[in-house]
């Protein structure tokens, strides 16, 4: 009986924290502005407000959307790679080594020349061969083109699907021409079924994005990618419980009307199509900078820091989401860089030879390649069929590898 009691008790004692933070995190204080109470947002007169408790609708909904996507990539994005001429290259594969496998995924994947010669002796081969080792170890481990295509073509159906039926929702509004209509007798804003419903998908659509990153392909912009998803998720939370739907709605509107774009342009990176893929980065270039740094600090910035506490006080809510949306803002310059670098080298050389944006990342071709190609088999007596050629592991060796390294990592 004392056990069973003190289950229970401990039980109750959960219950009763729970419901303690619950109570505090929704106080009006912190979500809406002063002298308005939730009571002011409840249904009536056949008007309909937005609820927090709405938004479970999301976590069943993310997983929907993640079955649809494990679909859509299989059976629809891979074949349409194919047709595109998309080709993953050969890889050679690595020869099993318990010594090297170690050191690659314990210590590094790309251990110095020293280290190199160490592990060499150990593993009875030649400095070429172990560098040869973790060079093909490193290949196995990197996505093929395949994988890249179909998870970029899967975003690029979901943006234009979004961008297009949040336009068509947003089109007859008077916020969507108007910016300052965002705060026209707010917080008392009703609710339209069909903004209800786009709102969801798009929250639920960047859960499961969150939900899927680790197995995505990895890019240099990873932490930035964690970043953003998660303010944009509470972003939308925020605003939705907050009823600060017209202004969270241009904000989604606003991103996805580049996002497509973007996903468009890495999709025929991929192929042989060249000249779309070039045609695109331009125009998705121009379409970023002037929604994320153009109309998004002249007009959402600046109607939610002046506009929005024409007629309150500044409250908590209004400092957080501002925050939110500056941090959204500092991503876009961070993104507005790696655009504009790519920008300089496709002015530079007539081309995009890398992934726009997110999708810079380490090349699917080796390092060393090149060298590879031109090595000669070692005989018997260390040298090197050719005139003047030195041992493939002596000193002329070692150097004649680093001048390839030190020319591959620049260009």
């Amino acid at each position: 009986m004392a056990m069973g009691g003190g289950r229970e008790n401990g039980c109750n004692h959960r219950t009763w924290m729970l419901s303690s933070f619950n109570e505090w995190l929704w106080q009006e204080r912190f979500w809406l502005p002063p002298n308005v109470s939730w009571a002011h947002l409840e249904d009536r007169d056949g008007l309909v407000f937005a609820h927090p408790r709405d938004l479970l609708v999301a976590l069943p909904l993310a997983l929907v959307l993640l079955t649809m996507r494990i679909a859509f990539e299989r059976f629809v994005g891979l074949p349409l790679s194919q047709f595109l001429g998309v080709r993953d290259k050969t890889r050679r594969p690595v020869k099993p080594n318990s010594t090297l496998e170690r050191y690659f995924l314990k210590k590094g994947q790309s251990p110095k020349e020293p280290q190199l010669a160490l592990l060499a002796t150990q593993c009875g081969l030649t400095l070429r061969q172990t560098q040869r080792w973790f060079r093909r170890r490193r290949n196995q481990d990197r996505p093929y083109l395949t994988k890249k295509f179909c998870e970029a073509s899967w975003r690029f159906v979901f943006y234009l699907c979004s961008f297009a039926g949040g336009f068509s929702v947003l089109y007859h509004e008077s916020w969507l021409w108007t910016v300052t209509m965002c705060w026209d007798s707010y917080p008392n804003q009703t609710m339209k079924p069909a903004l209800y419903w786009w709102y969801l998908l798009e929250l639920s659509f960047y859960i499961s994005l969150l939900i899927t990153l680790p197995f995505d392909v990895k890019r240099k912009d990873f932490m930035e990618q964690v970043v953003h998803h998660f303010v944009t998720i509470t972003l939308i939370t925020f605003s939705y419980s907050a009823n600060l739907l017209r202004i969270g709605s241009l904000v989604l509107l606003l991103h996805d009307s580049a996002d497509f774009l973007l996903e468009a342009c890495k999709m025929f990176n991929y192929t042989p199509f060249r000249t779309a893929c070039n045609v695109l980065f331009i125009i998705f270039s121009l379409v970023f900078f002037y929604t994320r740094l153009v109309l998004f600090p002249t007009q959402i910035l600046h109607t939610t820091y002046y506009d929005s506490i024409r007629e309150w006080s500044p409250f908590f809510g209004y400092y957080f989401f501002n925050t939110l949306l500056m941090l959204l803002q500092l991503l876009h310059v961070f993104w507005a860089c790696l655009i504009l670098r790519m920008l300089f080298s496709f002015v530079k050389k007539g081309q995009m030879e890398k992934d726009v944006r997110s999708d810079v990342e380490e090349s699917d071709s080796s390092e060393e390649e090149a060298a590879e190609s031109h090595e000669c088999p070692q005989l018997k007596n260390g040298a090197a069929r050719g005139h003047g050629a030195a041992p493939i592991d002596g000193p002329r060796s070692r150097v004649a590898g680093r001048l390839v390294n030190g020319h591959t990592s620049a260009t």
